[in-house]
């Protein structure tokens, strides 16, 4: 299948992921810009839409300010608003459109995957783990949530599915010496990359930092400057609630990049861009789907696209 084919078969699955959110957002923008000029009143109403739409209130600002800067007291259409919007949003999402790629020098590339339970984390590391092993890397698992027995089971189905080794232990097992384990084991064995998955457990955030810091000095003593990349992987059905989560595990550890999942789960997509808008963090992949192809790096332009609605061009 050529390239081209692939990639138009991703944009419309995420279109069709962004279908809510988009279908929020162009329902809106209709309602407020037919036959009307952009004045005081509609870019009022087209912030608060932005804002219920989880673009976050800065991003909501500066998208509407951007726009009257050229548009104010002209007739405008929908379309028009649209893909200014787009184009806009597009801006805001450039710099964080960043793929987690293994590097293969660092044999292993220790990858930690931390975020709250239910966010997606263990089947984002399952899903991560199918492309790696089709791109020809030795892939290893780690079952750091050693608080689950769910978590540890669905990582060996995932382990099964893929063919990578998992490391695990026992429900309430020391998840710093599994680490440990796991890297040792994969350094005896040549792995290119060690996905580890941590326990998420925010109402008691004093156990879960110390279990953290624990699991991230441990893993230096066999490798300094490891773990070489912690990705916080948030639920976008949570809307806003995403941000505080990030705000919170920010203090606990030194997150490098961002997963957002369930992206087709709600009309919440707007999340993205006041992530992007308020920590710059990189965004490595977004989840529109169930399927492991469901979860890819993203172009900013067709999210942002994708997310008003308008068709690729």
């Amino acid at each position: 299948m050529s390239e081209d084919k692939k990639k138009g078969g991703w944009f419309s699955r995420l279109k069709a992921g962004l279908s809510r959110s988009s279908s929020k957002l162009g329902d809106g923008i209709g309602g407020i810009f037919t036959k009307k000029k952009l004045d005081d009143e509609s870019i009022e109403e087209l912030e608060e839409l932005l804002i219920t739409s989880d673009l976050g209130v800065a991003t909501a600002t500066k998208l509407t300010e951007n726009l009257a800067k050229t548009r104010f007291n002209k007739d405008v259409e929908p379309l028009e608003i649209s893909e200014t919007l787009a184009e806009d949003i597009a801006t805001i999402l450039e710099p964080v459109a960043i793929p987690l790629n293994v590097d293969r020098s660092k044999s292993p590339h220790i990858i930690l995957m931390v975020g709250v339970n239910g966010s997606g984390k263990t089947t984002t590391i399952g899903k991560l783990a199918t492309q790696y092993k089709a791109q020809g890397l030795n892939v290893m698992l780690a079952a750091g949530d050693t608080f689950r027995a769910a978590a540890i089971e669905q990582l060996q189905i995932w382990g099964d599915r893929t063919g990578c080794p998992v490391v695990a232990k026992e429900t309430g097992a020391d998840a710093a010496g599994l680490a440990y384990e796991a890297i040792e084991r994969a350094k005896a064995e040549n792995a290119d990359v060690v996905l580890i998955d941590t326990a998420g457990r925010l109402h008691n955030k004093s156990d879960l930092m110390s279990e953290l810091q624990k699991v991230i000095r441990v893993i230096k003593k066999l490798d300094e400057n490891a773990p070489h990349d912690v990705v916080l992987v948030l639920d976008a059905t949570t809307g806003q609630n995403a941000v505080s989560q990030v705000g919170t595990f920010k203090e606990l550890v030194d997150i490098t990049g961002l997963v957002v999942t369930k992206l087709d789960g709600s009309a919440r997509g707007g999340i993205l861009v006041a992530l992007a808008e308020k920590f710059g963090l990189p965004v490595h992949a977004i989840g529109v789907g169930e399927t492991a192809d469901d979860l890819r790096p993203f172009t900013a332009k067709d999210f942002s696209r994708s997310l008003m609605g308008l068709d690729k061009i």
